[in-house]
């Protein structure tokens, strides 16, 4: 993943994850990064001395010169530190089995000697890995939240531009009955439109942990007073941007399953998007097509939808890391988990980079939509006009009857033309149908192009 130059080396030759595997992401993924974290792992402990401060137990100035010295940039951002030890953090992570046992020594080498003691104080590992995951996954979330607006924008534009232009629909693959380009927009914009307002609720949420070695503040309250353990938390969240907790949620896991389950509706409302992308933009269908087409090593004529087919890439990936969440929030034990919390931590971040990576593919798929309509026309036209067989029985029913509706359906469909056995029958004849209409695609949509309209009327969600 992409290395922020402000914090630890510039570039790692062995580094195990640059992106490589990960194309949906490359380019999009540096607020979930190794250097971020460790940013937002210093922020975490910043701002605990910052609280301390806040209320009281601590002098003023200690706060204000830890905060020079670690490179605090303000609430609900990481902390740039230049010349950072990344790589020598990592590897001294194996021995404690998490980085801020290490962190802990080389931040109190870089505050003066005076303040030292006030770095890490009362807190435990997971306050600090906890807070920062959530700091961490509130900014990515952030920038989430701006791919899908814009991709929100693009298919209202989208759906409303093509608001009357009929194709054919299906189900279980076959041809089913006519709807509208602007009708299935209008769909993959809903479905990405409620994901979005889920995620909301999850980011805005997000709360820091304080609560010490076993989730008592018995720490705290041992250093500052029992007023002083009640005030920090609150005071400690305000500094990183994030929720104050209710309570310690060492091994209540709800933050992070909630975060997670927004991510995968959202990364599902985009796989939607995506499959109906690719599958559209077959050549044997070839009613859609990405604004600009991926190539072939192999195959010059070809014109893949490769943004579409990254977006899947992540939707694929999206449940099952969900999935590990749900299992280790139910496997967290005891007041510290052992392990279980240690496997959220990379199935987060990488739920966090696919979310980033698809909402970004997404937006570039959204703008740059096309649409073939001599292509929808003709898939509209190959079944001869059985695509309108509900319409047919619905209409011709009640006037001819249902058996003799379905043997003239069943002759269309062994090759015969459909107008002309209408047009001969008898039956047909005397219910006095008018068959241009009857046979005319156009005025079998229903609602869809009020369902279309209704999208104007929901401007102000993603607006």
């Amino acid at each position: 993943m992409p290395t922020d130059p402000h914090i630890g080396d510039t570039e790692e030759p062995d580094a195990i994850d640059a992106g490589l595997l990960s194309p949906v992401s490359v380019g999009h993924d540096g607020a979930v990064s190794d250097a971020a974290i460790g940013g937002a792992l210093i922020a975490a402990e910043t701002a605990l001395v910052r609280a301390w401060s806040a209320v009281g137990a601590a002098p003023h100035e200690v706060g204000e010169l830890v905060s020079q010295h670690l490179g605090w940039q303000g609430a609900g951002h990481p902390c740039v530190l230049r010349g950072f030890p990344l790589a020598q953090l990592t590897a001294d992570a194996v021995s404690g089995g998490n980085p801020v046992i290490p962190l802990v020594a080389v931040l109190r080498e870089r505050v003066p000697e005076s303040t030292r003691s006030w770095v890490h104080r009362g807190a435990t590992s997971q306050d600090i890995m906890d807070s920062a995951l959530m700091l961490t996954a509130k900014r990515a979330v952030a920038e989430v939240r701006l791919h899908l607006d814009e991709t929100c924008s693009a298919l209202r534009s989208f759906a409303q531009a093509h608001r009357d232009e009929v194709v054919v629909a299906r189900t279980l693959t076959q041809q089913a009955v006519p709807t509208t380009v602007g009708l299935r927009a209008a769909n993959w914009w809903r479905g990405i439109d409620r994901a979005t307002h889920r995620l909301d609720e999850a980011a805005s949420a997000l709360p820091a942990q304080l609560a010490g070695a076993g989730g008592t503040l018995a720490s705290f309250a041992e250093i500052g007073g029992i007023d002083a353990a009640r005030a920090l938390p609150g005071r400690f969240a305000a500094e990183l941007g994030l929720q104050e907790p209710e309570a310690p949620w060492h091994t209540e896991r709800w933050p992070v399953t909630e975060l997670g389950d927004a991510l995968v509706q959202v990364i599902d409302a985009l796989g939607k998007l995506a499959a109906d992308v690719t599958t559209l933009s077959r050549t044997e269908i070839g009613e859609l097509a990405e604004g600009a087409g991926g190539g072939s090593s192999a195959m010059p004529q070809k014109r893949n939808p490769a943004r579409s087919v990254l977006i899947r890439s992540a939707a694929i990936r999206a449940p099952h890391l969900g999935a590990t969440l749900h299992a280790a929030s139910a496997l967290a034990v005891d007041e510290r988990p052992d392990g279980a919390w240690h496997a959220e931590w990379p199935a987060l971040r990488e739920l966090l980079r696919a979310a980033l990576g698809a909402s970004a593919q997404a937006r570039t798929v959204a703008h740059g939509l096309r649409v073939d309509a001599g292509a929808g026309a003709r898939n509209l036209g190959r079944s001869g006009g059985l695509v309108l067989a509900e319409r047919l029985n619905l209409v011709l029913g009640p006037r001819i009857g249902p058996g003799a509706v379905s043997d003239l359906v069943a002759r269309a469909s062994r090759g015969e033309d459909l107008r002309a056995i209408l047009a001969a029958d008898p039956a047909v004849a005397q219910a006095g149908v008018d068959l241009d209409a009857l046979l005319d695609p156009a005025q079998y949509t229903g609602l869809a192009a009020a369902l279309v309209d209704e999208l104007s009327a929901d401007r102000s969600r993603t607006d």
